[in-house]
Parts: C-alpha cells; structure tokens; sequence
C-alpha cells in the first residue's frame, strides 16, 4: 500500500452513517449539513481500502477486548489496523475521533494523528 492510502475497518461506512443520522437527530447536525457530509463519506469511501471480516481480525479483537478496549466495535477497527500492520505499528498512522479508542492505539504502539 502507498503512504496515502486510507484504511479502514469494514464496519467503518455503517459507523459513520450512525453517527451522522444521530447527529441529524439530536439536531446538532441540520438536514443541509447531513447531506453535504453523506456526500463527503462517499467520496472518502470510494478511495478508502476496507479491510474484510477475517478470523485474524477477529483474534486480535478478542484479544484486545481482553486487554484494553471496551467497546466491541472499537476492537474491530483497532484489530484491523493491527492486521493492516502486520507487527509493526509505528509505521501506521491511526486517526480516530473517539478518546477511548487512540488511548488503546497509543498502547498498541500506533502513531495517532490529530
């Protein structure tokens, strides 16, 4: 993979669209904004790289479920990129707006990026 590839969890589409539609719900993301953002996530997911359900994805799930992520959602896409990484984290940047989750990718030695 080429440096400006953006990889993500294959579950990452479908958590997006829920956090959006709970925005536009709660009001604090009007209708107008929805769209444009709907708009921008399928644009990002048409150059995205999905990593598929595996069973070495959801091993590492497991595991980091076990050590320290609590949600399971979060799991998989920290075990994806652990996956993705193949042993060497600190050559793969993580983005991540969710505090809970950089602090396990910071623990499993991935660069975070603000």
């Amino acid at each position: 993979m080429e440096d400006s590839d953006m990889v993500v969890w294959w579950g990452t589409e479908v958590e997006c669209v829920a956090a959006l539609e709970r925005r536009i719900r709660e009001g604090s993301l009007s209708v107008t904004e929805g769209v444009r953002a709907y708009r921008i996530l399928a644009e990002l997911a048409a150059c995205w790289v999905e990593v598929p359900a595996s069973a070495a994805v959801r091993g590492a799930a497991r595991r980091l479920l076990s050590s320290h992520v609590p949600r399971a959602a979060d799991s998989l896409q920290l075990a994806a990129a652990v996956v993705v990484a193949r042993g060497e984290a600190t050559s793969l940047p993580f983005v991540c707006l969710d505090n809970r989750l950089l602090l396990a990718a910071v623990r499993e030695g991935f660069p975070v990026l603000p």
